[in-house]
């Protein structure tokens, strides 16, 4: 299968003219997916004081102004919604888009946010039991006539989501990395895993760790797809690189040691190498994640020098309009 590049936003900052901008140039620049994130507050943590859009209502804008990316989130949060009202919204986005929205959800994490907005900080194993209820609640929302549905943490009682998605099949994405409960969870129940800025060698082990999972559950691997969300640092020019590697670290502080591999830096010539180490891993798509302020120049060396080297000559049109 060959590769595929998205645009990720990790954190929806203002202006809200810079995210509108973004998601245009993505539209018109041989990338097909375009996703949020789910936060209430800056992430990482750096005070709260940091203005960010919320992910729903930016999704339904997103969708409203572009053509050609898939519409997504990576991912929602397992507890700010009820996966019934999620459902009605992403439904609801699926229609005005025409049809291009994912689903992805995950156990959460922001444990400042949670606190700061009142919801309950369950220890990650219930988290995860919410998780996977949730999944199976949203599946049949998206599916069933009428679905009911009895848990713990959720229940459903001949609930009615009309209209379905104009897509026969919306997918589901579990995001994480967890081996033991959210690779699990991926198997028995997703469309596809997203995995959060980790290296190409740490990417290949997590896959092979879903490929046991889908044998103990009787699921083809094939069947699940597996993209990775890269830290985009790349700079247009040796100089700018560095630049970029100076901003890398003020954005992430104390949680960058944790998350190294899983960042571009470089110039686009290093960077297509990475991103054939991740090709080579099994990733068939690349999302590149970015947070304000954008780096213009080098989005633009991304998309006229890197995606070329991967994507067919038929996206080469979609870039020059998006230079012009």
């Amino acid at each position: 299968m060959a590769m595929t590049f998205g645009i990720h936003v990790g954190h929806l900052a203002s202006p809200l003219s810079e995210l509108r901008k973004l998601w245009r140039f993505a539209d018109a620049s041989g990338f097909d997916w375009f996703s949020v994130s789910d936060h209430f507050q800056e992430s990482p943590p750096q005070g709260g004081d940091i203005d960010c859009f919320e992910s729903v209502s930016t999704m339904t804008a997103l969708a409203n102004e572009t053509k050609n990316v898939r519409v997504g989130c990576l991912v929602f949060c397992v507890n700010y919604r009820h996966p019934g009202v999620l459902a009605k919204a992403l439904c609801t986005i699926d229609h005005i888009s025409g049809g291009r929205v994912e689903c992805g959800i995950g156990a959460g994490w922001h444990e400042i946010e949670y606190k700061g907005y009142g919801f309950p900080f369950e220890p990650i194993g219930v988290r995860e039991d919410q998780l996977e209820e949730a999944i199976q609640v949203l599946r049949l929302l998206f599916d069933q006539r009428i679905s009911n549905f009895s848990g713990r943490y959720f229940q459903l009682h001949d609930a009615r989501c009309n209209p379905k998605p104009l897509q026969k099949h919306l997918r589901i994405w579990i995001g994480g990395l967890g081996e033991k409960r959210t690779l699990r969870a991926v198997a028995r129940y997703a469309d596809g895993w997203n995995a959060p800025y980790i290296s190409p060698d740490t990417f290949r082990r997590k896959s092979e760790i879903l490929d046991e999972w889908c044998r103990k559950e009787g699921r083809d691997p094939a069947r699940i797809l597996r993209t990775v969300n890269v830290g985009f640092y790349m700079g247009a020019t040796e100089k700018a690189a560095k630049r970029q590697q100076e901003r890398m670290r003020a954005q992430w502080g104390a949680t960058l040691e944790q998350r190294i591999g899983g960042f571009f830096v470089g110039t686009p010539r290093q960077v297509i190498d990475r991103v054939g180490e991740y090709k080579k891993a099994g990733a068939v798509r690349l999302n590149i994640a970015l947070r304000m302020p954008f780096d213009w120049e080098a989005l633009h060396a991304y998309a006229e020098e890197v995606l070329p080297a991967f994507l067919p000559k038929k996206t080469g049109a979609r870039r020059k309009k998006a230079r012009g």
